[in-house]
């Protein structure tokens, strides 16, 4: 005997399935000048959580070629042809800053793997529904401030992005080195396609800096701190963590040896003591994406990683509050995500808290050097 349930209770079932899938949107640049970063995003899409609790999830994903406008309209498309609950990225720090209107607008929390502390301060109605899964520039400032400090620097130049990347960290190193009583003598900026940035190091060089700090990403990073070099400047260079990519050691090779960083652990997780909280989680990462793709990740996948591992422990609670894909949903994701405490993750430990939607502490960082080709760890 065949047994045949009512059509309204088949309806019921057939909703309560439709409700128990989450559905995350993830926009990354695969392609385009900010594919350096973007293409280790893309493939941590793969390693994310299908399943969180009782409820699936699933993925739409999409490259934005590194272009803002592109960014604006595939989020438009994600929030109203897919109904996302959150979002991922994207890549670049520019793109992140138009998109935060639409994602408050609509209340879809974004989790955004980009450099720019300015997605999430100063606080504001806008920022509340957007987190960020990198160290804030001041972070990372901090630790090379203290090297140069211990390495007796007492002037400094600078050359970085003529974008919101640059900009956050001219205004970050600038406020922190007047502290530190390092005088800024010089200031340069410089885009990210540019082919020649000789005029901007000349200028730098003529100001005599003990040291440069050089605020660009993966391979455009390399333009300013190789030129330096090509024109006889002896002093230390220092990078931003945007710069913590293979492609930086590559296409650098012996002209960027000696660059001095600091950023997430996990570029010298073979150095870092295995008290470290974060170690395990980045070596399974690690693991998984070998895995997958038979080479190491680039450290900015990992941070789409940990928007995962973020998720994973803010969608239970935001179930308490209303089934994905509605509004009571999202606010309550939004909200859980603010509770966040003490979450391991591959780049360090995330306590959000209502001013601070970053989460990192010292934790998050350790300074290091580039020596024989492969980073390596120095005492900050």
């Amino acid at each position: 005997m065949k047994l045949r349930l009512p059509s309204a209770l088949l309806l019921s079932l057939f909703s309560l399935t439709a409700f128990a899938q989450v559905k995350i949107g993830v926009v990354y640049s695969a392609t385009g000048p900010t594919a350096v970063v973007g293409i280790p995003q893309k493939n941590t899409v793969a390693l994310l959580p299908k399943k969180i609790g009782n409820l699936s999830v699933e993925y739409f994903h999409y490259d934005d070629a590194s272009d803002a406008t592109q960014t604006v309209q595939l989020v438009k498309k994600l929030i109203t042809e897919q109904n996302i609950d959150a979002l991922i990225g994207p890549t670049g720090s520019p793109s992140a800053m138009g998109i935060l209107p639409f994602m408050a607008e609509s209340g879809v929390p974004m989790l955004a793997p980009v450099g720019t502390p300015a997605v999430v301060l100063p606080m504001d109605d806008k920022k509340r529904w957007a987190y960020k899964t990198t160290q804030n520039d001041s972070l990372i400032a901090d630790a090379l401030i203290a090297n140069m400090k211990k390495a007796g620097v007492k002037t400094l130049g600078f050359i970085g992005y003529n974008d919101p990347y640059g900009e956050s960290w001219f205004k970050e190193i600038a406020a922190q080195s007047t502290k530190a009583g390092i005088q800024l003598v010089a200031t340069e900026r410089y885009l990210r396609t540019d082919n020649s940035v000789t005029g901007q190091t000349l200028k730098l060089i003529a100001a005599k800096p003990d040291a440069i700090l050089v605020a660009g990403t993966g391979g455009p990073a390399v333009l300013p701190h190789a030129t330096l070099v090509d024109q006889g400047y002896k002093g230390r260079i220092y990078q931003t963590h945007g710069a913590a990519t293979p492609d930086f050691i590559r296409l650098g090779g012996k002209k960027v040896e000696g660059a001095l960083m600091a950023a997430g652990a996990m570029i010298v997780l073979d150095e870092i003591p295995n008290a470290n909280p974060s170690k395990k989680v980045a070596q399974d990462y690690i693991a998984a994406y070998e895995k997958l793709y038979g080479n190491k990740p680039a450290t900015f996948g990992a941070n789409v990683f940990d928007a995962g591992l973020l998720l994973q422990k803010a969608i239970p609670e935001a179930a308490k509050k209303g089934k994905p894909g509605t509004p009571e949903f999202r606010s309550g994701l939004r909200d859980a995500l603010e509770q966040v405490k003490e979450l391991v993750g591959t780049q360090g430990v995330y306590t959000m808290t209502p001013e601070d939607h970053s989460g990192f502490d010292q934790r998050g960082r350790v300074m290091m050097q580039l020596k024989d080709g492969a980073w390596k760890l120095v005492s900050e």
